[in-house]
């Protein structure tokens, strides 16, 4: 008879690890990110960059950029690069920490990242606006959602070789 949570979770056969979930740290949970991510679908991009204020020169370049994103990790530090032949841009920083952050859109904004239910959930705020960046791993493929008041972008990305 199992009598605690604990044991209830460590006495089903269907889990595949023999510790509970909630022992995990984020920083064991940020590793399914680590890798290098090719952009290879975007969809609402345009609209999305249009409601963060970007002009219409920058969101044509914008839209036709591939960029190719690496993320690693370093103890508790993860670090964020991001190539393309327009720019390139690098953010490290610790979850669950507030940090300054100057995006590819040269807005400076308060930045904080924390793994969520298995995604990682970026918050920038600015002003009096607020957006959001959730990456998702399914296999080798990570989705990026961008969301800032009532638009929603969703980019796909696929794991280098």
């Amino acid at each position: 008879m199992c009598l605690s949570k604990v044991s209830v979770c460590l006495s089903t056969p269907s889990h595949k690890s023999l510790a509970p979930s909630f022992l995990h740290t984020a920083e064991d949970m940020a590793e399914a990110f680590v890798g290098t991510w090719n952009l290879k679908e975007s969809e609402n991009f345009d609209d999305y960059m249009k409601e963060l204020g970007v002009g219409f020169a920058t969101r044509k370049v914008g839209n036709l950029t591939k960029p190719t994103t690496v993320i690693s990790l370093d103890g508790d530090k993860v670090t964020v690069k991001t190539h393309s032949t327009i720019k390139n841009t690098e953010l490290s920083f610790k979850l669950g920490e507030e940090f300054d952050e100057t995006t590819a859109d040269d807005r400076k904004v308060k930045s904080i990242v924390n793994i969520e239910d298995g995604k990682m959930v970026h918050v920038q705020k600015w002003g009096d606006k607020e957006t959001s960046l959730v990456r998702e791993v399914n296999g080798n493929t990570l989705v990026l959602t961008l969301t800032i008041g009532q638009v929603v972008c969703k980019r796909r990305y696929e794991k280098a070789e």
